[in-house]
């Protein structure tokens, strides 16, 4: 997994500031979005364990909004330029650089984990890796959301990420890897585009099994 991912961190690193500003609203203008984290984090506190992983967590927007809405949330990125910006502009947080094919998390411990957006960059072949790293952290009953860009058609798209190569999933296939990866996903939202980039934004809500 090293190659793509020292180019997709040293990409991201170059563009900290300018990512870090696209994102300054805090989803302000993505009224689906901004629900469904909101309904992940209700349902987070509702298992009684409020820790959650904010997994690619870029500069740390979603999980300041994640504390806000009452979870004991921290964020991971592979990064050091952003987490760097991160902890800049939130101190009381807490951030570290770390692989998602390595969560530095023990196992059964959280209530959730966040992955918006933060998967788009990886091979298909290497995506079963990262969803059961994943479930190993959650404690059973934990929640995931993932959110990632969704396209009508039976097949994945490769696309040109003005960061880094990407790819487009079609929703069900992206849950029949949630699935294989041993979660239970109970919930999707799938809606028109918020930028120009014409994919669909597509949000799966999956739970490990009590």
């Amino acid at each position: 997994m090293t190659g793509h991912q020292d180019e997709t961190k040293a990409a991201y690193n170059g563009v900290v500031e300018l990512y870090a500003s696209l994102f300054a609203d805090r989803l302000e203008s993505q009224p689906f979005t901004r629900n469904m984290i909101a309904t992940f984090a209700e349902l987070v506190r509702a298992t009684g364990n409020a820790r959650t992983a904010d997994v690619g967590c870029g500069p740390g927007h979603l999980t300041a909004m994640l504390n806000e809405l009452g979870l004991d949330a921290f964020g991971l990125d592979l990064s050091p330029g952003m987490i760097d910006h991160a902890r800049g502009a939130h101190p009381s947080l807490r951030f570290d650089e770390a692989r998602m094919e390595a969560l530095p998390i023990d196992d059964g411990t959280l209530g959730g984990v966040l992955a918006h957006y933060s998967m788009i960059h990886t091979p298909p072949d290497e995506l079963p890796a990262l969803l059961a790293e994943q479930v190993r952290v959650l404690a059973p009953g934990g929640l995931v959301l993932v959110s990632f860009y969704g396209t009508d058609g039976p097949e994945l798209v490769p696309f040109d990420h003005k960061v880094a190569p990407a790819y487009s999933w079609p929703a069900d296939r992206f849950a029949e890897l949630l699935a294989g990866a041993g979660l239970d996903v109970f919930a999707r939202l799938l809606h028109d585009p918020a930028s120009e980039r014409g994919f669909l934004d597509a949000h799966l809500l999956a739970r490990r099994p009590v």
